[in-house]
């Protein structure tokens, strides 16, 4: 698809899987790293491979943040796009650029300060917080890197330029599977560095990554074309729309994200087998999330971008295609994990017994991804609307039932890991049902930036 041109409606699932299918193919490299990492690190033992749920949720945390920020960006770059505003792209990209590394400054400084504190007082096993806290002390050094990859990935997906973004993440997660390899067990001469070898293994692939995505960039020729670096100079007016556009879909994230590590937390009292389990459901959810959230990613560019071209009466329609697309493809991965679940399981190499409890928290979590299908595609249409502080209202009054429901099933009632994990189903409808609600009531219709 050229910049500025929009395929017909007739064409409409066609143009959807053309800007999609390339944010899904460069999801796959990710889903395959985290395989990896999850792979290495249960040769270690159970406990490293609980505690990298921990590492991995908390990480998720801050990636997510640095994402409320880029989607913010994608959705104004969409916007400029379908208006013909190449000057205004460039100006969006260049004060996102500022926003974003003094941002991963701010990330990285109250890491270091708040996290010692808030860690070991929650955590039972002093074990796991101290592995967990040295591990995300060397994580932290691929936030500058990782968030300027998310802006260059963001600019290409709001451009409809979405195929570029799959060599960033190919050279990513190629490098960083190796990398695991090297130093988790010392591999040809390399360091034994342990469970601490999969930190140093992502930081160095985030630095190769944010290399080669923005050499993309400029092989391309895009900082010409779009005036990407002659916008330096600050921009109040861009400043002050990126950032009311950004910060209710950033705490829309952290308060998501957060109350999903609080959720590992509350696990990690129900000892180490629990806590393991629940990080390869964190993988499974990472392996719907290629095709859940390159819908996503695609509904926020495709809704923005067809209001900026005046076509407000054409969105609906649209997100209901996106919808049956993003719910039938995870309808197969929904079969397929129940009638192999437990081969899903055996792969790691674990045990019988793990196997045995693993496979009924499997079962639900797989059907909670049918939900999240849907309503990742709704929420993605409220944010291409631009009114994200929705956005924000709807998460809020999803975590107030899901917190309910968690804290209840976990440390009042003392249900089983199962009951937990529905949390998920709970969590996804509520989701769902306030985003389609208030598209439906066309208020964003009255919106402009």
């Amino acid at each position: 698809m050229n910049e500025g041109q929009y395929i017909a409606p007739k064409n409409e699932y066609a143009n959807i899987l053309k800007v999609s299918l390339p944010v899904s193919m460069a999801l796959v490299i990710p889903f395959v790293n985290i395989l990896a990492n999850n792979y290495f690190l249960g040769k270690l033992g159970e406990l490293e491979l609980g505690t990298a749920g921990i590492t991995g949720v908390f990480y998720l945390l801050l990636a997510m943040l640095g994402n409320g920020l880029h989607n913010a960006i994608q959705s104004i770059i969409a916007r400029r796009t379908g208006e013909g505003r190449k000057n205004e792209i460039g100006r969006t990209f260049g004060q996102g650029m500022q926003i974003s590394l003094a941002f991963a400054v701010l990330v990285i400084l109250l890491t270091y300060l708040l996290l010692p504190l808030f860690l070991p007082a929650i955590l039972k096993n002093q074990i796991v917080s101290a592995k967990a806290l040295s591990f995300i002390y060397i994580r932290l050094w691929g936030i500058p890197f990782l968030y300027l990859f998310q802006l260059a990935n963001c600019f290409f997906m709001g451009t409809t330029h979405s195929r570029f973004i799959v060599w960033g993440t190919i050279f990513q997660a190629g490098f960083n599977i190796l990398l695991d390899y090297l130093l988790v067990f010392g591999n040809w001469g390399f360091p034994n560095l342990g469970f601490n070898g999969a930190a140093w293994a992502s930081v160095i692939a985030e630095v190769i990554g944010f290399i080669v995505a923005w050499v993309v960039m400029y092989v391309r020729k895009f900082p010409q074309q779009f005036e990407l670096f002659k916008h330096f100079k600050r921009h109040a007016y861009t400043i002050r729309l990126i950032i009311k556009t950004a910060a209710p879909l950033m705490a829309q994230y952290a308060i998501s994200i957060f109350c999903w590590l609080l959720f590992y937390m509350l696990i990690e009292h129900q000892g180490e087998r629990s806590l393991a389990i629940s990080n390869l459901m964190r993988t499974l959810f990472s392996l719907t999330g290629i095709f859940i959230w390159a819908f996503a990613s695609a509904t926020n560019t495709l809704v923005s971008y067809k209001i900026g071209k005046g076509e407000k009466d054409q969105v609906i329609r649209l997100v209901h295609q996106i919808t049956h697309l993003s719910l039938g493809i995870c309808l197969c991965i929904f079969i397929t994990l129940n009638v192999f679940a437990s081969q899903a399981f055996e792969w790691f190499g674990l045990s019988d017994s793990f196997t045995q409890d693993g496979i009924p928290v499997l079962r639900i979590v797989s059907f909670a991804i049918l939900f999240q299908s849907v309503a990742v595609v709704w929420l993605n249409a409220v944010t291409g609307t631009g009114d994200t502080r929705v956005n924000l209202l709807i998460e809020i009054a999803a975590i107030f039932f899901y917190g309910i429901y968690v804290y209840a099933v976990i440390e009042i009632y003392h249900l089983s890991l199962s009951w937990a994990w529905a949390s998920e189903i709970i969590y996804w409808v509520f989701i769902w049902g306030f985003a389609k609600a208030y598209m439906i009531t066309g208020k964003w219709r009255k919106l402009s930036y």
